[in-house]
């Protein structure tokens, strides 16, 4: 099952993640990135791999399991 990694520290609040996947990549009151889901649903790779791939900071990532 892919995991979902988040940074934190790196997002910015481009809301790009959420943009592209908003069924995974959730926002705060101020924009920025929630904690998504550790594991996903292998039938969500696709669209979570697409919000990570969007963030301009590389606060996520999908890692393989």
């Amino acid at each position: 099952m892919p995991r979902i990694l988040f940074d934190s520290h790196h997002c910015a609040g481009h809301a790009l993640c959420h943009a592209s996947a908003p069924e995974i990549y959730d926002l705060d009151e101020n924009g920025y990135c929630k904690s998504p889901p550790a594991h996903i649903d292998s039938s969500l790779h696709t669209i979570a791999v697409e919000g990570a791939d969007a963030c301009p900071e590389r606060a996520l990532s999908i890692i393989e399991d």
